[in-house]
């Protein structure tokens, strides 16, 4: 195997992890409006998430920096071609981190509102952004003989992206109301698990006509593996939930996350951004990677690094394993 091979496919599992861990997160940040019924409710909501969401934005960090290091055509056609969602979903990321922050300074109910809004919008508009840039990879995009990104931002709202936003949208609020039935106590509990059915329905329609189409348009035997493993994890989470048995039903339902993103990148894999102009000027793994020595050294730093910070944030998420409820939420002080 070559190293720019290599280098996909450690991309590709840094952008998985993300989706894996951020889906949930945005998840249950969207889920603040929708399944909480008061401020109490909104906070346990938030608390289950909040020792976790910056070192889940960690992979994010380190996917677009290896991305940068290893593939730097790549990053620089998508982060100049994609710029305006990409600076939405980079000030999103910012307000909301500000406003975990923010929210608990002050218990004023108007301020306090005014954060959880913002918390709720700026989980919502990545989740579903996150999906238009990445099902406009995969499809391709107006690239120039010079690895130049010719279209327009009206180019990347087509029909299939905005499939793929409202796919990541719906199956990441899944996502999060499956992880806040296993980290909640009492009645928000049985309402989670109750949203999470409804979503996995939504999620299993929308997600079947996205993957179909992306097979169908530039899938492979292993991209079709992935789209059975995607389909049956979603059907054994559903089943899960409905049983209660909300270990499982998190453990499948980011099966599915993983299987569907790792879908996205086996029916891309050569290529990392087919151009709809003419295939030569696709960007490849081969001629959008860096030299052999700066891969040689990204791979040592990798192979030490990477095994530590697994171990941190397993260790963090294994600290803060238990459920909490409205009855660990102390009175507010006027």
């Amino acid at each position: 195997m070559h190293l720019h091979d290599l280098w996909f496919i450690l991309i590709a599992v840094l952008w998985i992890g993300y989706f894996f861990l951020e889906g949930f997160d945005f998840g249950v940040g969207i889920l603040t409006r929708t399944l909480a019924r008061n401020t109490a409710e909104r906070r346990v909501l938030i608390n289950t998430i909040g020792p976790v969401w910056d070192g889940n934005e960690v992979w994010l960090l380190t996917a677009g920096g290896a991305t940068f290091a290893a593939f730097p055509d790549w990053y620089a056609t998508l982060f100049s071609g994609f710029f305006i969602p990409l600076l939405l979903i980079l000030v999103c990321l910012i307000v909301r981190g500000v406003s975990f922050e923010y929210r608990h300074q002050r218990d004023g109910e108007r301020w306090q509102r005014n954060w959880e809004l913002a918390i709720f919008w700026t989980s919502l508009l990545p989740a579903f952004l996150w999906g238009v840039a990445f099902a406009n990879i995969v499809h391709g995009v107006d690239i120039d003989r010079d690895k130049n990104y010719v279209g327009t931002l009206w180019d990347l709202l087509n029909p299939y992206a905005l499939l793929g936003g409202l796919t990541t949208l719906v199956l990441f609020t899944f996502h999060g109301a499956v992880f806040a039935s296993l980290k909640t106590a009492g009645e928000i509990r049985v309402r989670a698990r109750a949203q999470a059915t409804g979503l996995g329905l939504a999620t299993a329609v929308l997600a079947l006509v996205f993957l179909v189409w992306t097979q169908a348009h530039s899938g492979n035997g292993w991209s079709l593996a992935a789209l059975v493993v995607a389909v049956l994890a979603l059907l054994g989470a559903l089943g899960a939930n409905r049983l209660a048995r909300e270990g499982w039903a998190f453990a499948l339902s980011g099966l599915t996350v993983v299987a569907a993103v790792g879908m996205l990148f086996l029916s891309l894999f050569p290529d990392v951004m087919p151009s709809t102009l003419n295939p030569d000027w696709s960007l490849t793994v081969s001629n959008a990677a860096s030299s052999g020595y700066t891969l040689k050294v990204m791979t040592v730093v990798a192979a030490v690094f990477t095994p530590l910070v697994l171990l941190y944030q397993s260790w963090t998420y294994w600290v803060f394993r238990r459920r909490i409820g409205v009855q660990h939420i102390p009175a507010a002080h006027h």
